[in-house]
């Protein structure tokens, strides 16, 4: 076992990158072995809420969870960001994906069958194995060498079905896998098409499923290629209006719109917004090595409260039990006052509301349990828990912040997020600032023209114009007076307070760069510099 401090059983320093996530990793092994784990398990935490963490649930790679209705895109978005197949892969109009699959990575293309897979220890499934064989022979792990799967895993979901009989027909408990899957997961994609915006009861229930997991919850609008813009706009609201009645959150949803598979596109009007809203996916999908520990942190303190929490809720209906007669009757009792009982020890215990897991859920488990068996309420294991809350994970969070800043910055590569990263099809890539990048002549060149009779209208002086009579121009533009002035920062290239007929040129070069909507850079490319200037510059490498 790691030591708080991250240090080897045997007091081996640990050294290098990969070895600082492996002091991060065992630090929360270690709190959650020693400070929640007792608690979870005094109290039966394990048949109410989730199964015990293992050592593969520290180890394992950033995952992302996709899920949607049938035929909206989930294996083909999978596939677009892979640009591979993978084993087990079927893609068409009809619900073809039936499994879970995990998509991972392995040295050599092949599978392996859900039955298989919950023993192996070093994958984070085995404790999938109480779903049952329905759900076993319907899981199953996909592995190829693939460089996007270094990084992370993904899993594929079943096509989400309409009407009850789908979901019985199903032989185990749809939503509970959702559950099981969301609370391990650092991502949850849900997909929709632009053409099927309705959400099923079905697939409410397992949004439903993802309760507490908001933060890790992004929406992809996919095949926004087949409509027109006006269409578009209206497909947008209609998804965010149904997706507010299923999603408790006072923060809207980030939805990115776009058509994720290497085809050409159906309707280009879009096309620039497409390509920005991929580039935001990617970055978010990018950032996650980098960002698992402190999900897996947030996670664990999410666990310790709703343990706490429990715990004091088994507690409070022990003591509440008598020791002769009418065991029953107040059983009945107990579970049928649980919302008033809730209440009670929010007040007694300065718990938040939010803690506390649903009064429903928890009202049809405690009918399977005898409550005179329960465990009185244990305060040194409360305390473990209060001490971690409160000192120990801060102290990891400093760590984990020491060692980010330490270590090379963890991106996703290979497949899709290479094709955008380098040359002229990077997202941006001969754009506003960057216009002209590549090219010998200077690009206000050609507006030059334009630009100089403006400048003789302002009564040059000396070839210069002065800072009073460029701001009759400037203003002109109706840009706040805090863009004017890096525009003129960036423009007054010799910082005499004047501008000559280049720099006056490239000043409102830079108004039509931030009215055209993109940014301005905080200092000036070289490309766009005045000619002039170019001399008395530094060049470039």
């Amino acid at each position: 076992m790691f030591s708080w401090m991250g240090r080897q059983a045997g007091g081996r320093e640990r050294a290098g990158g990969a070895d600082a996530v492996q002091t991060v990793t065992g630090g929360l092994r270690s709190l959650y072995l020693r400070k929640v784990l007792p608690l979870e398990e005094a109290y039966r935490f394990h048949e109410f809420h989730s199964p015990a963490l293992e050592d593969a649930d520290f180890d394992n790679k950033p995952m992302i969870l996709l899920v949607g209705q049938y035929s909206t895109g989930k294996t083909t978005f999978i596939r677009y960001l892979l640009e591979q197949d993978f084993p087990g892969m079927r893609i068409g109009p009809e619900p073809t994906t039936d499994s879970f699959i995990a998509v991972m990575y392995g040295e050599t293309e092949g599978s392996t069958p859900g039955n298989a897979l919950v023993v192996d220890p070093k994958k984070p499934f085995r404790k999938l194995s109480r779903f049952g064989n329905a759900f076993l022979n319907r899981f199953m792990c996909s592995q190829l060498p693939n460089q996007v799967l270094k990084s992370i895993s993904i899993i594929d979901s079943p096509g989400i079905l309409s009407g009850e009989k789908q979901r019985i027909s199903r032989g185990y408990d749809f939503c509970q896998v959702l559950q099981w899957f969301a609370e391990r997961v650092d991502r949850i994609i849900l997909l929709f098409d632009a053409h099927k915006l309705d959400i099923s009861d079905e697939f409410s229930e397992a949004i439903k499923a993802f309760r507490g997991q908001d933060d890790k919850i992004r929406v992809v609008l996919n095949k926004a290629d087949q409509v027109d813009t006006q269409q578009l706009m209206r497909v947008y609201g209609a998804l965010m209006w149904s997706l507010g009645k299923v999603i408790n959150t006072p923060e809207v949803l980030r939805v990115y719109i776009g058509s994720f598979w290497a085809q050409p596109l159906q309707n280009t009007d879009n096309r620039r917004l497409f390509e920005a809203e991929a580039q935001d996916l990617f970055r978010d999908i990018q950032s996650l090595p980098q960002k698992a520990a402190v999900r897996k942190l947030n996670d664990l303190i999410k666990r310790a409260r709703l343990a706490k929490v429990h715990a004091y809720i088994i507690s409070h209906l022990k003591k509440e039990m008598p020791s002769v007669f009418g065991k029953e009757n107040k059983k009945r009792e107990l579970i049928s006052r649980l919302p008033e009982i809730y209440v009670q020890l929010q007040r007694e215990h300065q718990i938040s509301a939010g803690d506390f897991p649903e009064v429903k859920a928890m009202q049809e488990q405690l009918e399977n349990y005898d409550f005179t068996k329960f465990h009185s309420l244990k305060p040194k294991l409360i305390e473990a828990v209060d001490n971690m809350l409160s000192s120990k994970i801060s102290s990891l969070m400093n760590l984990i912040s020491q060692e980010e800043m330490s270590m090379p910055t963890q991106l996703v590569q290979g497949g899709a997020f290479d094709g955008t990263s380098e040359g002229p099809f990077n997202h941006g890539y001969g754009e506003g600032a960057k216009e002209g990048a590549d090219e010998e002549e200077w690009v206000v060149a050609k507006d030059k023209p334009v630009y100089d009779e403006l400048f003789y209208t302002l009564s040059p002086v000396n070839g210069k114009i002065s800072g009073v009579n460029a701001k009759k121009e400037m203003v002109t533009s109706k840009l706040p007076n805090s863009v004017l002035g890096k525009i003129w920062k960036l423009a007054d290239c010799d910082c005499d307070g004047m501008l000559d007929d280049e720099e006056f040129a490239l000043a409102k070069h830079l108004i039509k760069i931030k009215l055209d909507g993109y940014e301005l850079p905080n200092s000036l490319p070289p490309h766009l510099v005045p000619p002039s200037h170019r001399k008395s510059l530094p060049k470039a490498d």
